[in-house]
């Protein structure tokens, strides 16, 4: 009883101590105005961004570009300097690591390194920026955010076999330097905006990638819902607000009140997930209705006789189907259609995508296994017993199906209406319990610009409004929040390291003037993001070593002033990929269906989804299964255990920051992992066939691969003593020949000698390879 009461008295201090900081940043009522579309709060993210003075310095020679002035000046302030350039070598691993998310070759450190040109960087960064990979590795980025996923989540964890086409369209956009004011407003309205554009209808797919219960009984809610995470996302993941505080109450924090939020999400009231679009037929499209046509030849019969079966109960079964929702679903899916309104129209429209031949067994399965007699009937028994024997007959040809493709797009569309349905303030957030209505509406603390509003024949235009309004230059968040996110992708904090919360909950900037200088610049380079990287690349800030400085712990410990650059550990995509690109075996195809590399052994995948088909189907094609890791099907009930144990991105919502966790599991994966040893004989057959029979070159070349630099003596002499000792260890447990040794995969036209040796040269190599070095940048 103590602990709650001293948890509520905590809580209303905290409440009262936000009341007050609220009232102290609200202007008096005598104040003016503020200008039309001006913010109405003091809070720094809600003013407009303004271009800064670039800061006078004295180490003007280090200044390569305004970024570097703007680091600088509050080092100077400090009596701190910079530190010196990391060498060339580090300089590329760090930078193709960041820009592409994957190790250089060897070839590529070499050629910079000796790269004795003026512009020497500017062509790297160039390079860099050029390669399909950068949009990998920017669309990996912004996937987290988008949650994106390649099933839906929840009980049945259904696929969605049409996500691959949204995760192509995001790293096509990066690719091609699409500005992102108009990737935003693709992505919240690229049905109204573009009409007839395909890219611009798989855009919209960003608000489909909700988490979705295709059980849920009660459409209103679930409908509730979906718009809920869809606000929540925008909020989070463009404006940097945490809207979704605002759902249940006014925010405790942030002048955000519950009007604010329904008012936004009322922007969304209309839209709904359409997952049946045709796509263009190309190569994906074509192979798919190649492949589903022998599935469907191979079992028409079976599929002929459930038919028949169920159509001796079709009206029955669709009832008793639709009996089986809640009340206020009910009372629009049992409506004639010409009385439905625009939320009616959303639920049948959901009742339609949910129900399927699977849906009215339900009927046939409660009438023949009931054991209530007034409920039982023997007939349909029968029916029901044959109805089984025909789902498991029709089970074995589930390999023939296509597992990942589709001729299909999912987006959202308003459904071809523009009338929207009403939205209202619910109390404490709950559906069921509507206050006031409300208009779609911008929150009233960071501007009081009205959207304008222009409904369309088939839509009713709200999105457009709110897309055009979140991607204009004056809005104080959109660039101030995507540049933040670019910034800490370099240097491992944000200029605000609350990325995805810019409101008074959230940390200040260390650096305002820098992220106001980054954000103008963003807008006046035409929104592009090359040109951002590029600048951050070029950068003297950027191009710092990362060796300790004493001086600068004791003066900056946290390193907020960036006088050193940050280490960062690998994130979990650029660990699996770079050990596949160090063992030669990384496939560098963009785009297309996702793919299923292989699972550990241990894990049950037998049992999926409520159709009884597989939870992983494991890719034929060895190509598909070495893959980048961008393109692994997503399944939210299955995270890929060597992604998941670094810390890969959950899809349940926007993900805003990868973890970074050290746990004795990431170790265990490394070294157990029969992937990773695969992976291991690949690269030191690699190592052979590059570096030839002497030893000591060989173990240059694999640092060569995995660091980007030449060991060093103690380190020789380490290697060397470990592959005599395991050599011999190996060769004890060789001699009752009943060990199986692992020797170099992919040597070519080179004898491999002893093959004990050459299994602890193996060793050597899945040693090296699970150094903490290779899983971190510096």
């Amino acid at each position: 009883m103590k602990i709650k009461l001293y948890c509520a008295v905590v809580w209303g201090l905290a409440i009262a101590l936000s009341d007050a900081a609220q009232a102290a940043d609200e202007k008096p009522a005598t104040e003016a105005a503020a200008p039309a579309g001006q913010s109405k709060s003091k809070l720094w993210s809600y003013q407009p961004v303004k271009a800064p003075a670039v800061p006078d310095v004295q180490q003007k020679d280090w200044v390569r570009t305004p970024i570097d002035a703007f680091v600088l000046a509050p080092l100077e302030a400090k009596g701190i300097k910079p530190s010196q350039d990391t060498d060339r070598a580090s300089f590329i691993r760090r930078a193709t690591l960041d820009v592409w998310g994957v190790i250089p070759t060897p070839e590529e450190v070499d050629a910079f390194v000796n790269d004795k040109s003026a512009d020497a960087y500017e062509k790297l960064a160039d390079r860099l920026l050029a390669s399909p990979k950068y949009g990998e590795r920017q669309g990996r980025k912004w996937l987290d955010l988008a949650r994106y996923a390649d099933s839906t989540g929840f009980q049945n964890d259904n696929d969605r076999l049409n996500m691959w086409r949204y995760r192509d369209y995001v790293i096509n956009s990066f690719n091609q330097d699409k500005p992102y004011s108009k990737f935003i407003q693709e992505q919240l309205a690229g049905d109204e905006l573009w009409p007839g554009d395909e890219q611009a209808l798989v855009a919209t797919g960003f608000m489909a990638q909700f988490p979705d219960n295709s059980n849920s009984r009660d459409l209103v809610q679930r409908k509730y819902q979906i718009t809920t995470d869809i606000t929540d996302t925008v909020g989070k993941v463009v404006l940097g607000q945490t809207v979704e505080c605002a759902r249940c109450h006014n925010h405790k924090f942030d002048k955000i009140s519950q009007k604010d939020y329904f008012s936004l999400q009322s922007f969304f009231a209309n839209i709904a997930p359409v997952d049946n679009i045709p796509a263009k037929k190309g190569e994906v499209e074509k192979a798919y209705e190649q492949q589903y046509a022998k599935w469907e030849e191979a079992t028409k019969d079976i599929r002929a006789k459930k038919k028949a079966i169920i159509d001796t109960h079709r009206e029955e079964a669709l009832k008793y189907h639709k009996e089986r929702y809640l009340t206020d679903s009910r009372e629009a899916i049992f409506k004639p259609k010409e009385q439905w309104t625009a939320r009616d129209r959303w639920v049948n429209h959901r009742l339609a995508n949910v129900t399927d031949e699977g849906s009215l067994e339900s009927y046939f399965r409660e009438k023949g296994e009931s054991t209530d007699a007034k409920t039982r009937d023997p007939k349909i028994a029968e029916q029901w017993a044959e109805l089984e024997k025909l789902d498991k007959e029709l089970k074995k040809f589930s390999d023939l199906k296509p597992t990942t493709s589709s001729n299909t797009i999912s987006a959202m569309t308003e459904l071809g209406h523009p009338d929207a349905p009403p939205s209202y303030v619910f109390a404490v957030g709950d559906h069921e319990k509507p206050l006031e209505e409300v208009q779609p509406a911008f929150p009233e603390a960071i501007t009081d610009e009205k959207p304008d509003i222009k409904p369309l024949p088939f839509s009713s235009g709200r999105r457009s409004a709110l897309a055009k309004w979140i991607t204009s230059p004056t809005n104080p968040l959109t660039a101030r929040v995507f540049t933040n996110r670019i910034w800490d992708q370099y240097f491992g904090k944000g200029i605000v390291t609350t990325v995805s919360d810019f409101g008074k909950a959230g940390q200040k900037p260390t650096h305002p003037e820098l992220l106001d200088y980054l954000a103008h610049k963003f807008v006046n380079d035409g929104w592009s993001v090359k040109k951002l990287h590029r600048e951050i690349l070029l950068s003297s800030v950027y191009r710092q070593s990362s060796a300790y400085r004493e001086d600068v712990a004791q003066a900056d410990g946290e390193n907020q002033l960036l006088a050193v650059f940050p280490r960062q550990r690998l994130e979990a995509e650029q660990v699996r990929d770079s050990l596949l690109a160090a063992a030669g075996k990384l496939e560098e195809k963009v785009g297309g269906p996702s793919v299923y590399p292989p699972l550990p052994k241990a894990i049950n995948t037998a049992s999926g989804n409520f159709q009884g088909d597989p939870a992983w189907k494991t890719s034929k094609d060895v190509h598909d299964q070495n893959r980048r890791s961008l393109y692994i099907f997503t399944r939210r009930s299955i995270p890929y255990p060597i992604l998941d144990s670094f810390n890969m991105a959950s899809p349940q919502e926007a993900h805003s920051k990868r973890e970074v966790t050290t746990t004795p599991l990431q170790a265990l994966t490394l070294y157990n992992s029969e992937l990773i040893f695969d992976w291991s004989k690949s690269l030191a057959g690699r190592v052979i066939n590059e570096a030839g029979e002497d030893e000591e070159d060989r173990i240059s070349r694999l640092y060569q691969i995995l660091f980007a630099r030449q060991p060093k003596d103690d380190e020789k002499e380490s290697l060397q003593a470990f592959l005599n000792e395991q050599e011999a260890i190996i060769r004890a447990k060789a001699a009752d020949g009943k060990f199986e040794v692992n020797v170099p995969a992919g040597v070519k036209d080179k004898p491999l000698g002893d093959p004990v040796r050459a299994a602890a040269f193996v060793d050597l190599v899945h040693v090296v390879a699970n150094s903490n070095e290779f899983i971190y940048r510096f």
